[in-house]
């Protein structure tokens, strides 16, 4: 009887090494490879394509209600304007994220690691999301509610932002700590020396440096201020244009959302406005990919040191072109960057690694001691398989919302309601675009080679004014001013082409 452990010990050893290799082969397939089939099927049959393809992975109920399944395929109908099925793939998306605000707030050392992650590979965890992914998920969701007219859920929305925001961050600060502490109890004393020959400059450049975190942008907020706004509430757009500034200052759009908000929201102005607040937002370039990078570290076992390989994710700085002007009705607005997906990737990288490398270590020494008793016990056969299942298993992570667009840019001007061409840094849209109201949301997406153009958000009336009286048939008359006949057939006069409003001049604009 007590000959059976000894015998039992190497062979459950073998089996357990050769069920995590085979495992994390089975399960743990890139996401990177989806993501670029999927790219690669819209650019040549269009964005319908990449929604098939990506629709062809998800076989079980599980799968079809994944969150980064959900995120992916909501991206890709909003895209296609297909907006009521885009609203229902991101609540599918968004009740992930409950659920894993509820666990943050009443069980957080649930979520800090799980038995597969710490012992096997990063990849096992269940995908929480990128933190700034999942505020996305909730600005995409304001955004498609505005598309639609709804601006009361799209409030709703706006409100669960900034919630969501503040559990983040209280969930990270604990997380952090809880992964100093499991790994110091392994013998791991700090989370640097283990990154050599890591592209540390690629988290470290000073555009990450400058966010102040990685899940805020300044988009939501703005996207807040001007929501509130629209809805006559200028008590509330403050504080979402003052945050937006605080995300990212010195620019210029975001500053006079906040300085011109008390003249723009007067009695006054709302009763002689002529023209148009129009909020372009321009969406361009893709989402960044995370990259595995291996790496092998030396391990101590009781034989002495042994090597074990370790996988982080590299994210590559985006080299796309800056967009810089886009023009309508014979003004020219300044498209200011207020996102930048690629540089929020990287910093929510950069705030994840410590805990990365703490759990690699930990994974390094539970698969080194495998190893060892492997070999002790198996020869170089045993230590052969030990080093395949190390292999096999220590994956990067490689999960992003990778349909996201690469940089965001808002411009914000007033302009004549009516049909308008516009021209994206000389480039020219298709089709024409219909603005009206006091308030109209432009968004826009440079994918690929065309121009995606979504349903524009309007909201309020603009003052009807009455048509000139008639002269009397035997008197002189001055010639009469120019009129523009609307679809309910009022009138309103044309502004002069030489007057160029912009949100920083609205007087001139409410010129009677």
């Amino acid at each position: 009887m007590t000959a059976h452990p000894s015998r039992f010990r190497p062979r459950l050893l073998w089996v357990l090494a050769l069920s995590a290799a085979l495992t994390g082969c089975a399960t743990m397939q890139s996401h990177d490879k989806l993501a670029t089939d999927m790219q690669t099927a819209g650019r040549s049959g269009g964005i319908p394509a990449a929604i098939a393809q990506l629709e062809s992975t998800a076989k079980t109920e599980e799968e079809k209600t994944a969150l980064l399944y959900n995120m992916e395929r909501g991206e890709l109908l909003r895209m296609d304007r297909r907006y009521p099925d885009s609203t229902n793939a991101f609540l599918l998306a968004d009740n992930k994220v409950k659920e894993w605000e509820e666990t943050a707030k009443t069980n957080p050392s649930k979520l800090m690691g799980t038995v597969g992650a710490a012992l096997i590979s990063e990849r096992l965890k269940v995908y929480e999301g990128q933190d700034y992914e999942k505020v996305w998920v909730t600005t995409r969701l304001a955004l498609n509610r505005m598309a639609v007219g709804d601006f009361e859920n799209a409030r709703v929305d706006i409100k669960r932002t900034h919630e969501r925001e503040a559990i983040i961050a209280e969930f990270r600060a604990k997380e952090t700590l809880a992964a100093e502490e499991e790994a110091k109890s392994k013998g791991a004393t700090s989370g640097g020396k283990e990154l050599n020959g890591y592209p540390v400059e690629t988290l470290n450049d000073p555009e990450v440096l400058a966010l102040k975190n990685g899940y805020q942008n300044a988009l939501s907020h703005y996207l807040a201020g001007f929501l509130y706004e629209m809805l006559n509430e200028p008590g509330l757009a403050a504080p979402g244009y003052r945050k937006a500034i605080e995300l990212k200052p010195e620019t210029a759009v975001l500053e006079e959302g906040l300085r011109g908000l008390d003249n723009r929201t007067g009695f006054t102005w709302k009763r002689r406005q002529r023209m148009t607040d129009v909020l372009f937002i321009v969406e361009a370039g893709d989402a960044p990919a995370r990259k595995p990078k291996a790496f092998t570290i030396p391990v101590p076992t009781g034989r002495g040191l042994v090597t074990a390989s370790i996988s982080y994710p590299v994210i590559e700085p985006s080299k796309d072109a800056l967009l810089t002007t886009i023009s309508a009705a014979g003004t020219d607005l300044k498209l200011e960057k207020v996102v930048d997906v690629n540089v929020m990737a990287r910093r929510a990288l950069k705030d994840e690694m410590p805990g990365m490398v703490l759990r690699g270590f930990t994974r390094a020494v539970a698969k080194g001691v495998l190893q060892n008793e492997l070999q002790k016990r198996g020869g170089l056969i045993g230590g052969i398989i030990g080093a395949a299942a190390s292999v096999a298993t220590e994956q990067a992570d490689d999960r992003m919302w990778r349909m996201l667009p690469g940089r965001v840019y808002v411009a914000r001007g007033y302009l004549p309601p009516g049909e308008h061409l516009v021209s994206v840094n000389g480039r020219q849209l298709p089709q024409p675009i219909k603005i009206d109201g006091q308030y109209a949301l432009v968004p826009l997406r440079m994918y690929d080679n065309s121009v995606l153009t979504g349903d524009v958000a309007m909201l309020g009336q603009l003052p009807t004014v009455a048509a000139a009286p008639q002269p009397a048939p035997a008197a002189a008359a001055a010639p009469a001013a120019p009129v523009r006949t609307t679809n309910n057939n009022r009138t309103r006069p044309v502004p002069a082409s030489t007057v160029k409003p912009t949100a920083a001049q609205p007087a001139a604009a409410a010129k009677n």
